[in-house]
């Protein structure tokens, strides 16, 4: 087992159901949800936050974007709306350093989140 939990779930280290999955990045049901539908989108390759995200990331962080937008309409939560987060450090809420972004939906979203 690694470090970093989520590169064990990227790797079958341990065991998950993924929402999606592709070459690039596995997306999972959040274990502590904050709305009817949480989903973490997590790259497979190892990056700790978007402060590593350069140049040569910009296609997978926009790919990230892209499989939560596919997620959110095929759970059926699109058209009502959903907020997309990228939580950075410890003052930000990132919990896992690991690069991830949290798709969050089913219920109306406040405003200021903090």
């Amino acid at each position: 087992m690694s470090q970093c939990l989520f590169c064990d779930f990227v790797n079958k280290v341990l065991s998950v159901e993924p929402v999606y999955e592709d070459d690039q990045c596995i997306a999972l049901h959040d274990i502590n949800p904050q709305a009817p539908l949480h989903v973490l989108v997590i790259p497979k390759r190892h990056l700790t936050n978007v402060l590593e995200v350069g140049e040569a990331e910009e296609t997978l962080a926009g790919h990230l974007l892209r499989v939560a937008a596919e997620i959110a309409k095929l759970k059926g939560i699109a058209e009502g709306g959903f907020r997309l987060t990228f939580n950075v450090n410890r003052d930000g809420g990132q919990s896992i350093d690991h690069l991830h972004l949290h798709l969050l939906g089913g219920r109306q979203m406040n405003w200021p989140p903090g």
